[in-house]
């Protein structure tokens, strides 16, 4: 555990907790969170997850961008439901994006997981574009992901960043239970 890993840890229990309160200022606190932890996962070899931060980076621009300006009147998205095609779609990429990843991971890097890391930031890259959008089903996603994320980092000696993902489940029960209570709920 080092300096960098608590700073970024404790802006990313931020950047959630005001994801889950629908505050756009989460974006921005989670860009930075997300450029920290681009360089801590270089350096323990989860190049999947080095690569997912730095799209991370340009999905908070999105979120940003539609919690603030997107929507009608340009006022920014409300939470809504995703429908079955569309949830369908964004998993049937995530398991693409899972295999074409991990191929790559396993064949032209030494990373440590390639396939495991491979799925799990394939299906976060669905989670965040559904999160940027306001779709509810984004927080069930990231229970699931945010549990196995906790696993990898134990395996992996990081248990600080672990126990952030173990934070960020909790987070995203309450995100799930808040955003469907949400009165502007649309389907």
């Amino acid at each position: 555990m080092s300096g960098l890993e608590l700073f970024a840890a404790t802006l990313g229990v931020i950047a959630v907790w005001l994801t889950v309160r629908q505050n756009p200022w989460c974006w921005p606190i989670g860009l930075v969170m997300v450029l920290l932890y681009s360089w801590i996962f270089f350096e323990v070899k989860l190049y999947s997850d080095m690569l997912l931060q730095v799209i991370y980076a340009a999905l908070q621009l999105y979120g940003w961008w539609q919690w603030t300006r997107a929507g009608h009147a340009h006022q920014g998205r409300d939470v809504s439901r995703l429908g079955a095609s569309a949830l369908v779609c964004g998993l049937t990429l995530g398991t693409i994006g899972s295999l074409l990843l991990g191929a790559a991971m396993a064949h032209w890097t030494d990373a440590a997981q390639p396939w495991l890391d491979a799925a799990l930031t394939a299906f976060s890259l669905v989670a965040q574009f559904w999160m940027a959008q306001k779709r509810l089903q984004c927080w069930p996603l990231w229970i699931v992901l945010d549990c196995i994320f906790v696993g990898l980092f134990i395996y992996k000696g990081m248990y600080l960043t672990a126990a952030l993902y173990g934070v960020f489940t909790l987070l995203a029960i309450q995100g799930w239970r808040t955003w469907r209570s949400d009165p502007l709920l649309r389907s």
